[in-house]
């Protein structure tokens, strides 16, 4: 038994057995037929008996789905960067994270029609708790991070965490994809939790904990969806939030969270990769500064990457100027558009509230806020 297999991706010769056992689960079947509507013969379960492998299901299943995904709820997916990428190369992702599944989904699908390693990716326990979603995040090549943990057990599980990362990067020449924080941004402020850097740093057995970015090729990603699907439902812990008020989930709230990311309104979507921090990394390194130092330079640098990679949106200038009373940004929309994301908020927002229209502005207009610092 690996050490890794309370947390690990299903390997290859797992794969076959672990799509037996859904085969017949209503869940997939509703998937599949959404993604192959012509298939009126189930031959996608002939394809599937005969399936044998994480990449072999990625591709002939997650990713048709995906691509059908985009045809219905989105006005299609833009990239850039991707060219600084070398294939049979691991990379160490470090991403904005705005949606439970598509973040990862989409990243994947862009690596793959690339031609470049596609990942392994985080993805906290509480969102796969049952069963069918648990088979398929691991068929999906995702690794279990433990949430609701505290004290010794948070030391233990971020160690092993840290050491599958490791294990995949620099063993299995596997990239992997981490968020920049702990669960989604809510408020659209993206910025990279330090802690998250420190757990990645626990695999490092030197002294020198930095030293372990330099055997790790990190690239910031940002990643934009012109309307956010599940914009309303951060609007009750954003809320909670600002009245300084514990906030408790509901049952089936990440569930709920995880379909309306996938079936909900995007119009357009960008990915930005923003190059590889290699002589960044070396730089800081090399220098003085104390461990802690090091990190928040680190901290700051994806930050900055992230911000400036972030494609922004006529909702996010739009949200910018209603939210501060200004026009600064009017020549970045039409009126048009601002009419339509003022009908958006009208359908969604209680306006006689004033805390809630605040705070599903500035969900938008964050990111505009964010790249103007990246100009300074």
């Amino acid at each position: 038994m690996s050490k890794f297999d309370p947390i690990r991706p299903y390997y290859d010769a797992e794969a076959n057995p672990a799509i037996m056992k859904i085969l017949e689960d209503p869940m997939l079947e509703a998937m599949m037929s959404f993604t192959f509507p012509q298939d009126r013969n189930g031959l996608w379960k002939e394809l599937m008996r005969h399936t044998h492998s994480l990449r072999d299901f990625q591709i002939n299943f997650i990713y048709p789905g995906l691509m059908k995904v985009l045809e219905k709820s989105s006005d299609g997916l833009s990239t850039g960067g991707f060219e600084q990428l070398e294939p049979n190369t691991p990379y160490l992702f470090i991403s904005n994270h705005r949606d439970i599944i598509l973040d990862t989904s989409l990243l994947n699908s862009c690596l793959f029609e690339n031609g470049l390693v596609m990942t392994t990716s985080a993805i906290g326990d509480n969102l796969i708790k049952k069963p069918f979603l648990h088979t398929l995040s691991r068929l999906s090549r995702n690794f279990a991070i433990k949430r609701g943990v505290s004290g010794r057990d948070l030391f233990e599980s971020s160690k092993l965490v840290s050491d599958y990362i490791s294990q995949s990067l620099l063993k299995e020449n596997r990239s992997v994809w981490t968020a920049q924080r702990e669960g989604r941004t809510k408020d659209g402020n993206d910025i990279t939790q330090k802690g998250v850097l420190k757990m990645l740093t626990l695999a490092e057995e030197s002294n020198d904990a930095f030293s372990y970015f330099e055997k790790v090729n990190i690239v910031p990603v940002s990643i934009s969806y012109e309307y956010d699907p599940t914009d309303m439902l951060k609007i009750p812990e954003l809320l909670a939030k600002a009245r300084d008020e514990k906030y408790i989930k509901s049952e089936n709230e990440d569930f709920l969270n995880l379909l309306r990311g996938i079936m909900g309104t995007k119009k357009r979507i960008h990915i930005q990769v923003n190059g590889i921090l290699n002589e960044e990394v070396k730089a800081i390194s090399k220098s003085e500064l104390s461990q802690s130092d090091k990190l928040n330079q680190l901290t700051s640098l994806i930050d900055h990457k992230i911000w400036a990679g972030y494609k922004l949106w006529p909702s996010n200038y739009i949200a910018h100027d209603l939210l501060y009373g200004e026009n600064e940004c009017v020549e970045y929309y039409t009126s048009a558009e601002k009419e339509a994301f003022e009908k958006r908020i009208l359908e969604k927002v209680n306006t006689n509230n004033p805390e809630e229209v605040k705070n599903y502005l500035a969900m938008y207009a964050n990111p505009v806020n964010n790249q103007k610092k990246t100009l300074i």
